[in-house]
């Protein structure tokens, strides 16, 4: 079989075509803002994104799911949903650049969890990536120099468990079929999303229904063409066109949304974005698939 990973070009811009998918996502959700509450626009996000799971429900039937399985994917529905939440409610009182840069700590803490949990070496070259990007998040927070809000702290959440549902994600690819994985978390969400959602409920209009499924589409449409990027080229190629997402957050929350430009924010980003390349392409030389490209992170 011929390799597909061999078109650098159709690779860099598919992941282009994935960074201005999820750039679309923030700015529906910053649009939205808090019309609706974080809880429930998540739950409508999820809810009207089922439709896209009908090819999966094929592959999900014929998986025959044991306890095991059941228990995994159910844990890990709770720990995306409440990572989805934290980050619908972090759009509400933070800047866009803030939430991008911050999301890309993910892949860190996905390394740590690796270590920790599913046995990973933690090499001297990857710990000294960790605290790069550690460092990254400390110059986008800057504690004591400025006043920190609820939506600095649940971005922190948010990172950590997005980087535990990768991790369920990576044991349960090894048993089952992307199909299975992928649909399994939408179910699980939207019914872990479901009980948080109607203790704020407030009805929508069919306005805000439209954007919640134009929000579905871009999110769902981003993943595919992650895919597709990911098909084309590997991920050393692929990796560095993510920070362009920043690059696309700012330019958006500055034009469209008024936000003030912080230069501390961007560089902050930047860092732990290198520090996530670094560690992408190390283990890319390594024949390892561990650390997700920060788009993976995404809701």
């Amino acid at each position: 079989m011929a390799n597909t990973q061999n078109r650098p070009v159709a690779g860099a811009v598919w992941m282009l075509v994935t960074g201005l998918m999820f750039v679309a996502v923030t700015a529906i959700v910053k649009h939205v803002g808090s019309e609706l509450p974080a809880a429930q626009s998540a739950f409508l996000r999820y809810l009207l994104g089922l439709v896209f799971l009908i090819p999966m429900i094929g592959p999900i039937r014929r998986a025959k799911l044991t306890p095991r399985a059941l228990k995994l994917f159910g844990f890990r529905g709770l720990v995306h949903t409440l990572g989805v939440t934290l980050w619908f409610y972090a759009m509400t009182q933070i800047s866009i650049a803030e939430v991008t840069a911050m999301n890309y700590m993910s892949p860190i803490y996905v390394t740590l969890g690796a270590a920790f949990f599913l046995g990973e070496k933690l090499a001297f070259r990857r710990i000294m990536a960790v605290v790069v990007a550690l460092i990254g998040a400390m110059i986008i927070l800057r504690p004591g120099f400025r006043e920190l809000s609820p939506g600095h702290f649940a971005m922190l959440i948010t990172a950590v468990m997005f980087a535990g549902s990768y991790l369920t994600a990576k044991v349960m690819a090894d048993e089952v079929s992307p199909a299975v994985v992928v649909g399994m978390l939408s179910i699980m969400v939207t019914i872990g999303l479901a009980p948080l959602a109607a203790l704020v409920w407030v009805t929508p209009t069919l306005t805000q229904i439209g954007w919640m499924f134009l929000l579905a589409c871009f999110a769902t449409a981003g993943h595919y063409s992650m895919t597709l990027a990911f098909q084309a080229a590997p991920v050393t190629v692929t990796q560095p066109v993510t920070f362009l997402q920043l690059f696309w957050a700012v330019l958006l929350g500055a034009l469209v949304f008024d936000e003030a430009l912080d230069g501390w924010v961007i560089f902050g980003g930047l860092v732990i974005l290198a520090s996530v390349s670094f560690i992408t392409w190390r283990e890319a030389m390594l024949k390892r698939s561990t650390t997700p490209t920060v788009p993976e992170t995404k809701v």
